[in-house]
């Protein structure tokens, strides 16, 4: 089998528009849950949350997921208490029992905890870096972003420097 190759829309300097990046992001991903077979609600927060994985770079594995909720509290729309609000819908929940049904509790803890070591000093790194962001990416509104380029959002708020 050959070697796999890495999705563009993590590759940080991407030209690809945010709607093509998020299109090889399901292609990449068969397995996630399409927003569209969601209740409204739960699907508008999914969808801006693969939205996010595209802009942000990232790909669906614990290290990644683990790392992507932080940069939306403190480069997004989506602060921590805008999260909290959005955790206490119902339909946020069925997210959460979908992964724990799928893989188990325990391999979800044991997962988390394996990644919070070297997870640790980039979510310092991090936090240092955006404690006086005032320009936010948008999070559930989102569409206007859709026809402009990784590269061309990613420089306008300054996320390059979260991008590997």
């Amino acid at each position: 089998m050959g070697k796999l190759t890495r999705p563009r829309y993590m590759d940080r300097t991407s030209t690809q528009t945010l709607q093509e990046g998020l299109k090889e992001y399901y292609a990449s991903n068969p397995h996630l849950t399409p927003p569209e077979t969601q209740p409204s609600e739960f699907a508008k927060i999914l969808l801006a949350h693969d939205v996010g994985h595209v802009i942000y770079g990232c790909d669906t594995g614990m290290y990644d997921e683990a790392k992507i909720l932080p940069l939306f509290w403190w480069t997004s729309e989506c602060t921590f208490q805008r999260f909290r609000e959005m955790r206490n819908t119902p339909a946020v929940d069925v997210m959460y029992d979908d992964m724990i049904k799928e893989k188990g509790v325990l391999w979800l803890y044991s997962e988390f905890i394996k990644v919070i070591p070297p997870l640790i000093p980039e979510l310092i790194s991090i936090w240092l870096k955006t404690r006086k962001r005032s320009k936010r990416v948008p999070f559930l509104e989102f569409e206007p972003l859709l026809d402009r380029t990784l590269l061309d959002i990613r420089q306008e708020f300054d996320l390059l420097q979260f991008i590997k």
